[in-house]
């Protein structure tokens, strides 16, 4: 936790006994979770939905490769910290991103500036100036080690500052989820529903009807309501032919608004700009396999930008993004991209073998092919043909 508590304007000031989960910690999601007070990433990530869509976009984001124009800038880029891996800490960040609209991360230089290391911080250790913008943005910043004392008035050039969609002119960032504040209390009511119909499936409401017994006073209704509350609590209720019980029952149009699991999962990864199907929603049924990862590829490149452009912006450099690790894993389509334009001309063979080694489909000590096994294939294939006709 922070040393020191600073008024922050962009994010409300977390209860002292914040829980911290997966690097992260409190964020203010406007409403969505608890009426806008402070939760934590743990309960956030508790949503099953959240949960898959975080992890599995701030994973593929943290394998996208990021290649520097400035080779000296290259080796803080691929290992930012020195205390956790390149993904751990790039995923830390992009999941912070998607939760809360907007990340930090501080970066310590020597006295050349040159950068040693790169510190995530949570929302909750970073106070912006708000009123202080002529120069650039100043931020006050703490730190988790005591040791280390907080910074004051540091300039925007020493923070990186990851931010989502903005709505004050680029210095803050919205978070997806505030898109689904009324989304997740219809969620919330279904999950109720869920819940208090299994504790009470013995003890449903209901109307007990008393046939042909005349008026009944107060105290023999009460008397007779403990009676079957008794029975359907400790076993089968049991009626004569003069009375008559109905539970009650939800009607069916409000039960089925309240349980439609696929509901909300379409509605989270619509906020997020993702095919429902990568969740295990139902999807687009006139939709390809390839137009969903290229609905992917889309979502993948429209969150790399704001970490591009603010390392761009604060490092000074240009930077070549490969979004091919994140879509295409074992390199399956990559491959067959190369091998098809190889095919039609487009590229000569060892050009294609050159972007499959680049790209570490192929190892770089490949042996080169024989022609002579090449030309006694083709040969083998041609006299097979010849003998069939």
């Amino acid at each position: 936790m922070p040393i020191l508590h600073f008024s922050n304007t962009a994010n409300k000031e977390p209860p002292q006994n914040e829980v911290d989960a997966y690097g992260l910690t409190s964020f203010d999601l406007n409403q969505l979770l608890t009426g806008g007070d402070w939760v934590s990433a743990h309960e956030a990530l508790k949503n099953s939905d959240l949960f898959a869509i975080v992890n599995q976009l701030s994973n593929d984001l943290a394998n996208v490769t990021l290649t520097v124009e400035r080779s000296r800038m290259q080796g803080i880029v691929n290992n930012p910290s020195n205390i956790v891996s390149r993904h751990s800490f790039y995923q830390s960040i992009f999941a912070q991103l998607l939760l809360g609209g907007e990340a930090f991360a501080y970066r310590w230089r020597n006295q050349n500036g040159s950068d040693v290391k790169w510190e995530f911080l949570k929302p909750s250790q970073v106070t912006q100036y708000p009123y202080d913008y002529e120069n650039g943005l100043y931020y006050n910043i703490s730190f988790e080690d005591p040791k280390v004392s907080p910074k004051m008035h540091v300039p925007q050039n020493d923070v990186l500052h990851f931010k989502l969609l903005s709505i004050d002119g680029g210095r803050n960032g919205v978070s997806p989820l505030t898109a689904l504040v009324n989304e997740r209390e219809i969620q919330k009511a279904s999950h109720k529903l869920t819940l208090d119909a299994l504790k009470n499936s013995l003890n449903a409401n209901g109307v007990l009807k008393i046939k042909n017994g005349g008026l009944l006073s107060m105290k023999e209704k009460a008397a007779r309501s403990r009676a079957v509350q008794r029975q359907m609590t400790g076993g089968p209720l049991v009626l004569d032919d003069l009375e008559e019980f109905q539970s009650l029952e939800i009607k069916s149009n409000v039960s089925q608004l309240l349980n439609q699991a696929n509901w909300t999962t379409t509605q989270f990864a619509k906020v997020y700009g993702i095919p429902d199907s990568y969740l295990g929603g139902q999807g687009d049924q006139q939709s390809s396999l390839d137009q969903i990862k290229g609905l992917y590829a889309h979502a993948i490149n429209r969150y790399m930008q704001p970490l591009v452009s603010e390392l761009c912006f604060k490092l000074g450099t240009a930077i070549d993004v490969n979004i091919y690790p994140a879509i295409d894993p074992v390199g399956e389509s990559y491959a067959s991209t190369i091998a098809s334009m190889v095919a039609k001309g487009t590229l000569a063979q060892n050009q294609g073998e050159f972007l499959l080694k680049r790209a570490g489909f192929l190892p770089d000590d490949l042996p080169e092919a024989d022609r002579t096994l090449l030309s006694t294939h083709k040969t083998t294939k041609g006299g097979e043909g010849n003998g069939d006709n």
